[in-house]
């Protein structure tokens, strides 16, 4: 538990996403929530009343009253209600995509420097447990291959599957590869909506990593895997299913420090497989602490609003790719 007073978060959007993100608020040691407010009073009330937050007569006095402003309400409104909460002065937690555009998300950044605020962006699979298990190792990808595929839902059919589904994996290898992206070649295929519902995408990277990314929002068996090989490790993390298990090579005459030490016939080197403990944690609870953390010791954010713009400029070029393709 924090020692430090609670600071005061305000919410603006009673949606999928903002129910769950009052949820947590309403119940977080870092945060007091003083209120939500979304542009149908009748929701704002629905959701208030579940966990005990006021509901806010308007977005300026909640502005006003609150230390940061999570934003959760659809993405064509972020750039609004971040812009007004930056020049008042507030720090703001921004839900995936950043913005609708490059350039609303650049004019964001900018104005939070220019009034030393925080920005944190709602990549919420950077917390989850499974990928939190391999903190400590050094990961150096050579090779990289995930898929994020879910079951159709109306919720989010006018997005790009890219915005929508793939963007999390983009979110998370440009963390755990930290080059830039020198090549994109990228196929969907429009089942449903009028744009792509599924989509796979080839990024090369500048020191040679390549990774093969694909989103489904049509599948009728769920899954959010990623695999990473690089020299001597293969880590496959499930998302989803919460776990994550390591292969790598080590000397033979080394002390075993995996579940299962594997001799490989005619080698010195034997294959350590090791079922990472995951930490106990809720991976939206930890990324709002992580907020509220970079707040009090005025630090960059985990996820901060150039990696949200990095994600989303890729994102835009693979969903030009698929748009012009269709």
């Amino acid at each position: 538990m924090t020692n430090s007073p609670k600071l005061k978060a305000g919410l603006i959007g009673a949606g999928h996403i903002g129910r769950f993100h009052t949820r947590h608020l309403s119940q977080h040691q870092d945060w007091d929530c003083l209120g939500i407010f979304d542009s149908d009073p009748d929701r704002a009330t629905l959701v208030a009343k579940e966990f005990g937050v006021p509901v806010a007569e308007n977005y300026l006095s909640l502005i006003d009253a609150c230390d940061a402003l999570f934003i959760t309400c659809p993405t064509p409104f972020h750039f609004f209600y971040a812009k007004a909460a930056l020049e008042a002065g507030k720090h703001v937690f921004i839900e995936k995509p950043i913005s609708v555009s490059l350039e609303e998300a650049e004019v964001l950044i900018a104005l939070a420097d220019s009034k030393g605020m925080n920005i944190q962006v709602g990549h919420v699979e950077r917390f989850n447990p499974a990928l939190a298990a391999l903190d400590g190792i050094v990961l150096e990808p050579r090779f990289i291959e995930a898929h994020r595929l879910v079951s159709f839902v109306p919720r989010g059919i006018d997005n790009p599957v890219v915005h929508e589904n793939m963007i999390h994996d983009i979110d998370i290898i440009l963390s755990l590869v930290k080059s830039p992206v020198t090549d994109i070649q990228a196929n969907g295929l429009a089942v449903i909506s009028k744009l792509a519902d599924i989509a796979n995408a080839r990024l090369t990277f500048e020191n040679g990593c390549v990774a093969n990314v694909t989103a489904s929002r049509i599948s009728l068996n769920p899954m959010r895997k990623m695999r990473i090989f690089q020299p001597d490790h293969y880590i496959t993390i499930d998302f989803q299913k919460g776990s994550t298990e390591m292969y790598s090579l080590s000397p033979r005459d080394a002390p075993a420090t995996g579940d299962r030490v594997i001799p490989l016939e005619g080698s010195d080197k034997s294959i350590v497989y090791s079922n990472r403990e995951l930490p106990k944690l809720d991976a939206m609870y930890a990324e709002q602490a992580s907020f509220a953390n970079s707040i009090r010791q005025q630090k960059t954010p985990l996820v901060s609003g150039r990696d949200g713009l990095e994600a989303l400029r890729i994102a835009e070029l693979i969903n030009q790719q698929l748009l012009d393709n269709l």
